[in-house]
C-alpha cells in the first residue's frame, strides 16, 4: 500500500492530466468543489488510480465523519487524508485508507498531535511542514505508524532528507517533484 515516494496533490484540471499520463497510482484529490468529485474520481478509476481525498479541503463537503462515510460508501474512495481524528476512525471502520494529519508548528501541537495519534492507532500520519522531518523516527516509535510528509517541499533535496529520517512518502503539487526516485 503506497508504494510511491512522491503522492501527487492534484488540485486543478491540468494537474489531473499531468497525473493520469503518469505511472504513479495514488493521488491526492484537493480543492475541488463537492460537484466534480464524482467525475474526477470515476475518472482516476477508469485509469486504474487509487484515490485519496484531502476532506478538509473539498469545498462544499462536510469535513466530519458523516463527509467521511459520503466518500466512502457513494464515491468509493480508497483513503482519505484529515486532521479530524472521527474521521480516521470512519476509514478504520470502513477498511479504507485514513491518514491522520497534523500540523507540527511548536512543543504543544507535537505533544497533542502524538496524545490524539496514541488514542487513534492511525497505520498512516502525514506531518507538516516538511522541514520537520528530524522528528520522523521518533513519531514513527510513538505511534507505530508509517509517515508521510508534506508542506514546503520545493527540491529532491528535501524529499531525500524526508526518506532518510524514515518518511514512506511525501506529498506535493509539484509536478516536477512526482517521479523523483518514485517506486520503492
Amino acid at each position: 500500500m503506497l508504494n510511491q515516494r512522491v503522492i501527487p496533490a492534484i488540485y486543478n484540471h491540468k494537474k489531473m492530466k499531468d497525473f493520469l499520463d503518469s505511472d504513479l497510482k495514488y493521488g491526492i484529490l484537493m480543492n475541488f468543489q463537492l460537484a466534480q468529485l464524482d467525475e474526477l474520481v470515476q475518472l482516476m478509476k477508469k485509469n486504474n488510480k487509487k484515490v485519496l481525498i484531502h476532506s478538509e479541503l473539498i469545498k462544499g463537503l462536510s469535513s466530519d465523519e458523516y463527509g467521511a462515510i459520503y466518500l466512502i460508501q457513494s464515491l468509493h474512495v480508497d483513503g482519505i487524508i484529515s486532521s479530524k481524528p472521527r474521521v480516521i476512525e470512519v476509514c478504520r471502520k470502513r477498511g479504507v485508507i485514513g491518514i491522520y494529519r497534523f500540523f507540527l508548528k511548536d512543543t504543544i501541537s507535537y505533544e497533542q498531535s502524538i496524545d490524539i495519534g496514541r488514542r487513534l492507532r492511525p497505520n498512516f500520519v502525514e506531518i507538516l511542514p516538511s522541514s520537520c522531518y528530524e522528528l520522523i523516527p521518533n513519531i514513527k516509535e510513538q505511534l507505530s505508524c508509517e509517515v508521510l510528509v508534506g508542506g514546503l517541499i520545493k527540491n529532491t533535496a528535501t524529499i531525500d532528507k524526508c526518506i532518510e529520517h524514515g518518511a514512506i512518502a511525501i506529498t506535493s503539487s509539484d509536478v516536477h517533484l512526482w517521479n523523483y526516485k518514485n517506486i520503492k
